[in-house]
């Protein structure tokens, strides 16, 4: 029984190893490839029929898996790092941030608490740490990765509210509000829809730009209410950076909590070609920046930090007696200052990056960007059948077609994608049609975007 027993786990150590080196070939190749098609979707009915049904009683096998995920299922997924991946906000993660994401998964960490994974949360910290002194946070800032800007925002909004809460005490005045710009990213009505809390948009003008003028007229009017004020560095549409300075300092004549959300535009303060634009986020209560976007990490991360930690703390700690052993002390736990309890240590992939190249090399690829969208807004201005909608601010691009209409612009999109020259989807602004390079791959080139607008002379 026992020779039984010891063939049995010799085989499932066989098939083990296995399994292992064929995810490994195919990360292999996948992480190495200098060639990565682009790739599109594919419908339902087709996927059916060419992949069959995959989860069965016996199991296909991890070769025949493994086969089908790479031959059917991914080519049917478009690849977001690819240089000329240009719609929504793509993502370029180095080869070090995707290398060491399998080391993430591999490893079974959590990321949760300092008592299960001290190394790894000292590890994630001091990116956290250094992200707060690039944007001017004192040294006692921190946070924790989450998973994307919308969870970094309902996270640090919920903070802002029991910070507030603390405040009045027992004064509640009526409905809490969120003030931002009317061009805010979605998620701060979304934030504002789960927490049962009002939104007060403030109008912006034609550049987008929300300015303290609008934002004073709207804390006079909500008063106590305000639980937050939301200011954006760079827009997703446009990369609009609000005037932050002027917002903070509003700091001076009324109490409130500043939050800055820089999802997409905030790693742009990194290059010193654009630092200068973001003054005033050194005062802010907490931000968030996304490292899956431009800050070249794999899926999915987003940096939350506290310019008190020990208010996000307060609003997010969750408490259970099978927690008491982590609730009672006072070691840092990540798992403490947003909405999850369990996560995985998503900062490492960056840290790992950070590590092996330096920060000098972030701030050349994101400069890289930004020179870049600076060159193809000159070329397209120089053109008279294109026009920019506005002037680049930092890597988005948005421009119009004359005489375009919608179909046109979805016409074109479908045959850039077709013909795997590029995705660029159709974008809008106030009901207009446009076109809008989002530019964040340190791989595109000048002469990548010319041959894309070249398709539509």
């Amino acid at each position: 029984m026992n020779d039984n027993l010891h063939s049995r786990m010799h085989v499932v150590s066989d098939e083990t190893r296995n399994l292992v080196n064929l995810v490994l070939d195919y990360s292999r190749r996948r992480t190495l490839a200098v060639d990565t098609p682009l790739d599109h979707p594919t419908t339902e009915t087709e996927l059916k029929r060419l992949a069959g049904p995959t989860i069965t009683e016996d199991g296909v096998g991890s070769s025949r898996a493994l086969a089908i995920f790479e031959h059917i299922f991914a080519p049917a997924c478009i690849t977001t790092d690819h240089p000329k991946y240009l719609s929504f906000i793509p993502s370029a993660p180095t080869k070090a941030a995707v290398a060491f994401d399998l080391v993430v998964s591999a490893s079974a960490l959590y990321g949760g608490s300092w008592l299960e994974g001290a190394g790894v949360v000292h590890a994630e910290n001091e990116v956290l740490s250094w992200l707060a002194g690039e944007f001017g946070l004192p040294t006692s800032a921190g946070g924790v990765f989450v998973q994307g800007g919308t969870i970094g925002n309902l996270s640090a909004l919920v903070a802002a509210r029991d910070a507030r809460k603390a405040a009045l005490g027992d004064e509640k005045p009526g409905r809490w509000v969120i003030v931002c710009s009317a061009e805010a990213h979605s998620s701060v009505a979304s934030a504002a829809a789960v927490m049962d809390v009002d939104v007060a948009p403030v109008p912006t003008g034609d550049d987008g730009i929300l300015r303290p003028e609008g934002v004073r007229t709207a804390l006079e009017e909500h008063g106590d209410a305000v639980i937050a004020v939301v200011a954006t560095s760079g827009t997703t549409n446009f990369g609009t950076i609000d005037d932050i300075a002027g917002i903070a300092a509003l700091k001076d004549d009324f109490d409130f909590w500043l939050h800055i959300d820089g999802a997409y535009g905030l790693a742009a303060m990194l290059s010193p070609l654009v630092r200068h634009k973001f003054a005033g986020v050194e005062s802010a209560d907490s931000v968030i920046v996304d490292p899956h976007k431009w800050l070249f990490a794999p899926f999915d991360a987003c940096a939350l930090i506290y310019r008190d930690p020990t208010l996000g703390r307060r609003a997010h700690t969750q408490r259970a007696e099978y927690l008491d052993t982590l609730t009672e002390s006072q070691e840092w736990s990540p798992s403490d200052y947003a909405i999850q309890l369990t996560r995985r240590p998503r900062g490492l992939p960056l840290w790992y990056s950070l590590a092996s190249y330096g920060a000098e090399t972030y701030r050349e690829a994101i400069g890289h960007s930004i020179e870049l969208a600076m060159q193809i807004g000159t070329e397209i201005k120089r053109r008279p059948n294109l026009r920019l909608v506005r002037e680049p601010e930092l890597s988005v691009v948005v421009f119009e077609r004359v005489d375009w209409a919608r179909e046109d612009y979805q016409q074109w999109s479908d045959r850039l994608l077709e013909d795997q020259r590029a995705f660029v989807v159709p974008s809008s602004h106030q009901g207009r049609p446009n076109a809008r390079f989002a530019i964040i791959n340190p791989l595109t080139t000048f002469d990548d975007l010319v041959d894309i607008i070249d398709t539509m002379e």
